[in-house]
């Protein structure tokens, strides 16, 4: 799938750093790194002038660990991928799907930065950035990373396109949870840009997508259905289920209003009488019998109140009418 994700087709819509800004970036960070440890390496060789050759040795060895390795994967971890050097140049670090990096890229990243960059005076990562197609190290290629360009203006996203009617909610019972988010991203790439490929190309990528997806659900598509159609319409289920996710746990979160129970008949009376008058001015409420002009509400607030609207809802009320305060039409 990773043919069909440019490197423009990440979720931010940025594009990937090239070597100029990437080695800007990190000789901001290194010239950091090293007045760190200088200070610390100082201020520990003072405090250690009374050890012995073997523990200078070690206290040495496990500041180099923890400032020059250690330092930029505990920036990058709690930064998200910007780093001092990184932020400077507009620059961040992505997964391959374009979200935010966790422990494990940024523990990647700074192993091989040690070898490829500490070890090697970058002449490693250089060539490595020099021959990948987005700019990126061997640290990267290894931690599934990218460095992108965050102050290029990004394109306005597009929605991708719904499916025909006679598809919505088709594949509600289809299950969903082996697609990876790769196939997600190359999906939606694909229907948002589908005008723009040759017819040809795009039936194959359509049908391409469209038998992974099936092999990822074992449910092959109804008979006749265009491979682009069936794509849509399984986009727009998961986005469907999605917000229903999302409305149910808004909802089980909410919690009910309290009624207030203090002056109980006129009070509720008066609420059902504007109510009426609300509805009423909106168009949702027929009225009861024909109006005299002089009953009718200005713009200006006079004519009938809501305290009568009230009384006359709490009398149909009485009578046996509706509790709403919606009459009929007489």
């Amino acid at each position: 799938m990773s043919e069909l994700v440019t490197g423009d087709a990440v979720v931010l819509e940025l594009r990937p750093a090239r070597l100029p800004s990437r080695a800007l970036a990190a000789a901001i960070d290194l010239a950091v790194v090293f007045c760190v440890f200088i200070l610390v390496s100082v201020v520990v060789g003072i405090a250690s002038v009374t050890l012995d050759e073997a523990a200078v040795a070690a206290i040495g060895v496990a500041l180099f660990l923890l400032v020059l390795i250690g330092g930029p994967i505990a920036v990058e971890t709690l930064s998200h991928g910007r780093s001092l050097g990184k932020l400077a140049c507009g620059l961040r670090v992505v997964r391959d799907d374009g979200g935010p990096i966790r422990f494990r890229h940024a523990l990647v990243r700074g192993a091989m930065g040690a070898v490829e960059i500490l070890m090697t005076f970058g002449v490693v990562a250089s060539i490595a950035s020099l021959v990948s197609a987005r700019g990126r190290r061997l640290g990267d290629v290894f931690a599934g990373t990218l460095v992108i360009r965050e102050r290029v203006t990004a394109k306005r996203s597009v929605a991708v396109p719904p499916p025909p009617p006679w598809l919505v909610g088709r594949f509600s019972q289809l299950d969903l949870s082996a697609v990876p988010d790769e196939l997600w991203l190359a999906i939606r790439q694909y229907l948002t840009r589908m005008h723009q490929l040759d017819p040809g190309v795009g039936r194959s990528m359509a049908a391409r997508l469209a038998d992974e997806v099936v092999a990822r659900t074992g449910i092959a598509p109804p008979q006749g259905i265009p491979a682009a159609a069936f794509l849509a319409a399984v986009v727009h289920e998961r986005q469907a289920r999605d917000a229903r996710r999302v409305f149910a746990g808004a909802r089980g979160a909410s919690t009910a209003a309290p009624v207030p129970v203090g002056g109980a008949a006129g009070s509720a009376g008066k609420a059902a009488g504007s109510a009426a008058g609300i509805a009423g001015s909106v168009g949702f409420a027929a009225p009861a019998g024909p109006v005299a002009p002089g009953e009718a509400v200005a713009p200006d607030g006079s004519g009938t109140s809501a305290g009568a609207a009230g009384s006359g809802a709490e009398e149909q009320k009485g009578a046996g009418g509706p509790s709403a305060g919606f009459a009929p039409p007489g």
